[in-house]
């Protein structure tokens, strides 16, 4: 189900703060009690908040995101065989967009052979590695640094976004929901992945398995806003068939020699 834009700021006020009131989220976003309780209804059916005596708290069982280091550590060799399988989409001369994560900076390592790329990202990370074949162009966002992952964020960085086109956007998300969404674990991300996904003529997730069926704290977009997907395996049926009814391609080792 897709959340609007107040219940997206009732989220990220919850994530904040663990806990808020009826009350002071009404006054924050300047509206009625009764008007904040209708929102919060399908946050609660959907499982990201629960519901306590005069407010409502973030649910306990929403995993938070591990910290940008140790997600690098994490699952190597699945990352490795998406950024490989990236590799064989993106060409000399491509322009390209990435967000920050974990399994784009994956992809930017499996760039090294590519030559002549005009990159666009918000990830220090990335932009460091890609920059380091001199024939590249790199342009790094600029915004509120982020201290887990060095990433900027925020309207400056959406701005910039905004000044360039792009063959591809390379997305690293947090869940693919079975309902037909991509999702992430914080707001900022999301709103930084749809900027791009505006200035891209295809847009590439890139998701290992442990993404599938994940509902995380902020929803990026759906399926059909997205041209492909990578990951290092076939997503279970119900995510498959949504996926191929929103014309999505996905490609995976056991489909890399028919793409």
């Amino acid at each position: 189900m897709r959340l609007h834009k107040r219940q997206n700021e009732i989220l990220a006020a919850v994530k904040t703060r663990g806990a808020c009131s009826i009350v002071e989220l009404a006054e924050q976003l300047m509206v009625s009690d009764e008007t904040i309780r209708r929102n919060i209804k399908p946050l609660v059916s959907q499982g990201l908040v629960e519901k306590v005596h005069g407010g409502i708290v973030l649910n306990a069982n929403l995993e938070p995101e591990p910290p940008f280091e140790r997600r690098m550590n994490e699952r190597i060799e699945e990352k490795k065989l998406i950024s490989s399988l990236v590799a064989e989409i993106i060409k000399d001369g491509d322009s390209i967009m990435l967000d920050t994560g974990s399994t784009t900076a994956y992809v930017a390592r499996g760039l090294n052979q590519q030559r002549n790329l005009s990159v666009v990202t918000n990830c220090t990370e990335i932009a460091r590695t890609l920059a380091r074949q001199t024939s590249n162009r790199v342009h790094i966002c600029g915004g509120v640094l982020r201290p887990d992952d060095y990433a900027t964020f925020g309207s400056a960085a959406i701005s910039f976004v905004h000044q360039f086109h792009a063959a591809y956007a390379i997305l690293s998300i947090g869940g693919v929901t079975e309902t037909g969404e991509f999702m992430d674990y914080h707001l900022e991300e999301a709103e930084f992945s749809r900027a791009v996904i505006q200035q891209a003529r295809k847009t590439i997730v890139v998701a290992d398995h442990t993404k599938y069926g994940s509902q995380n704290f902020a929803r990026v977009c759906d399926f059909e806003a997205v041209d492909i997907v990578v990951s290092d395996r076939l997503p279970p049926d119900i995510i498959m068939t949504k996926l191929v009814e929103a014309g999505v391609k996905v490609i995976t080792p056991e489909n890399r020699l028919t793409n």
